[in-house]
């Protein structure tokens, strides 16, 4: 391990304390290697471009290497995979060294984000938006062999953390979840000796434009940190107002210059961190960082001194460096007219699972080709709101929960007809009067610029990690797959599954119209009667089984029922845990509120907080 970190002998003895155990991985590790090489490497399929097809532009600030040197796979074009029936190199071309960060860094910076096996999707899609930009002066840090291995086959470029990590998701705040954080700082306090500017960031990000120039413009500064900040403290895109910043500093995008007063800051964040191993990294960061906090960098305002009094500290505007909030809820970039940099998918409720939506639902999510079809077909539906629902009276409690609970008895509708159909249920866009907080707040922040009502993601209703369960079929019957409201537009979507659509309207089963004979013109909608029974739905639909998209014009009293009451109980186990809750009621020690998908059912039915622990329960019975 300590090959790894050979730039700074300071933290060898540490190194070798936290890592002389890992030596056996390390051999199982060179054992894996070993046996692969001696079957040929082929890559998997690519749902990326390859590195002729990327975005070419390259700013001015990236330089590409000089074309005469031997292409090595530390200097290899991103997306480039090995060649067909080469073998997998040694374990020891896989350590982080300053050759490799020299290979790859371009301007004198490089930009890292590490991870395991369960990242493998937002990794790609985090290189890709690189690549789209024109960068390939990137490296990816491989927690677990599986990953390092499908990153080398796929044409990423890739170092062993040498962490022998499992390759499974490490839920917020688990011993893993912790594990990961201390490895992100040994990978600081490795890097920086090395002389380069370093631009480090999580997997759970995406780049939205090249920061590169825009970290340009202060030189000065040591450190450079993207914040929780949800008020904007200036309308521009300069530095946040330190003084204003309340928000805790978020180190999942992060920019460090190799100066002294930050290697000093990244040695005592990494001793903190190894000392605790409950310590949350971040927290460690900002105990630091405020030390010595508050005295003005002399000529330079938006700078401030911090640490130790001697480290200048720049806060990056939340407006154009996202966080989950200020993009997806607030929209605060379009409200002060501005380009985003980056999005950094926090402040949202479903774990992995809800950042992956959210990023799919932001069009911003490279998926597998699979993804964009399925063997059953999607089915859609136009939602309808009105407009005393959506707009008018004051924006509360009640009207909020009016407004969910009319679209949850839709969507209700939609996922039995999508069970029924087995076809994949594309959600609509879901709409909230009030945010979603941890705790106690008047409906918004105040402050933010959040409007009401907004398109609200669809965890701060639905539980995103629940519904994508594996749950028992004898109790909640088979699984019903969905996909986000921007699904269809986009560009990802092949056109043959764009152009294959069946419109559905709804009609009055006793009127003309309805009578009238379907499927002559195959321009027209196919008209279904409103409340349709079972039977009805399987016979008339039988013959589409081709068609990719099955559009409803209205899901309002669309279906009638299942006929066998087994199957119905299956589907209401499963849909009632599908609603999350909303919080939080002001001054109230139980301030939540669950949302209920049969609130319609229950006569009297108020949004009412829990009065009793005992009462503090979902709605599942």
């Amino acid at each position: 391990m300590a090959a790894w970190c050979s730039g700074d002998s300071s933290t060898k003895p540490i190194f070798v304390g936290i890592y002389g155990a890992v030596l056996g991985g390390f051999a199982v590790s060179a054992l894996f290697f070993l046996l692969s090489s001696f079957s040929s490497l082929s890559a998997p399929p690519l749902p990326l471009p390859s590195a002729a097809t990327a975005t070419t532009a390259v700013t001015a600030n990236l330089s590409r290497p000089n074309p005469s040197q031997p292409e090595t796979m530390y200097n290899r074009p991103i997306w480039k995979p090995p060649p067909r029936g080469s073998r997998m190199p040694s374990p020891r071309a896989f350590r982080l060294t300053r050759e490799m960060v020299a290979a790859r860094a371009r301007g004198g910076a490089i930009v890292v984000t590490f991870g395991n096996y369960a990242f493998l999707d937002f990794i790609l899609t985090w290189v890709r938006h690189l690549t789209d930009l024109g960068f390939d002066n990137l490296l990816v840090g491989a927690m677990d062999t599986k990953l390092l291995r499908e990153l080398y086959l796929r044409g990423v470029p890739a170092f062993d953390m040498g962490s022998r990590m499992a390759t499974e998701d490490a839920g917020w705040g688990s011993p893993t979840f912790h594990k990961m954080g201390r490895e992100k700082v040994l990978l600081i306090n490795a890097l920086l000796p090395f002389g380069y500017e370093l631009l480090m960031c999580d997997t759970d990000m995406v780049w939205l434009k090249n920061p590169l120039p825009y970290l340009a413009r202060y030189p000065d500064a040591d450190l450079l940190t993207s914040s929780d900040q949800v008020i904007p403290t200036v309308t521009d895109d300069s530095l946040e107002n330190w003084r204003e910043v309340s928000g805790a500093f978020n180190i999942g995008i992060f920019h460090w210059r190799p100066t002294e007063p930050a290697k000093r800051l990244a040695k005592e964040w990494k001793d903190l961190v190894l000392s605790d191993d409950k310590l949350w990294d971040q927290n460690a960061f900002n105990d630091l960082i405020r030390k010595n906090f508050g005295n003005p960098v002399e000529g330079q305002g938006d700078l401030v001194y911090s640490y130790d009094g001697k480290l200048k500290l720049g806060v990056l505007p939340a407006s154009i460096f996202c966080s989950g909030h200020t993009y997806f809820v607030q929209g605060m970039y379009k409200q002060l007219h501005l380009e985003p940099y980056a999005v950094h998918t926090t402040f949202q409720y479903a774990g992995t699972e809800g950042k992956r939506h959210r990023l799919r639902e932001a069009m911003l999510f490279f998926d597998q080709p699979s993804y964009y079809d399925s063997a059953g077909g999607f089915l859609s539906f136009k939602p309808s709101i009105p407009k005393s629902l959506l707009l008018d009276g004051a924006h509360n409690v009640e009207s909020h929960f009016a407004l969910v609970n009319y679209q949850l008895k839709q969507i209700r509708t939609a996922l039995a007809i999508a069970s029924l159909l087995k076809r994949t249920l594309v959600m609509p866009p879901l709409w909230c009067r009030l945010d979603r907080m941890w705790f106690g707040h008047p409906g918004v922040m105040e402050g933010t610029l959040t409007r009401q009502p907004f398109l609200c993601p669809m965890d701060h209703v639905f539980e995103v990690h629940v519904m994508l369960k594996d749950l028992p079929k004898e109790e909640f019957g088979p699984p019903i797959d969905f996909r986000e409201y921007s699904f269809l537009d986009n560009p990802s979507l092949p056109k043959e599954v764009k152009e294959s659509l069946l419109e559905v309207q709804l009609c009055d089963d006793r009127s003309s119209r309805c009578s009238s004979i379907n499927g002559t013109n195959k321009h027209r909608p196919l008209l279904l009667p409103r409340n349709s029974t079972e039977e009805k739905l399987l016979n008339i639909f039988s013959s589409y089984k081709s068609v990719k998209i099955i559009q409803f014009s209205s899901m309002v009293d669309a279906f009638g029922g299942f006929a066998d009451a087994a199957v119905e109980t299956k589907f209401r186990n499963r849909v009632k845990r599908y609603v999350g809750l909303w919080c939080c009621v002001e001054l109230r020690e139980i301030g939540h509120i669950y949302y209920d998908m049969y609130w319609d059912e229950k006569p009297g039915w108020k949004p009412h907080p829990p009065e009793t622990r005992e009462q503090d329960h979902p709605p599942w019975s």
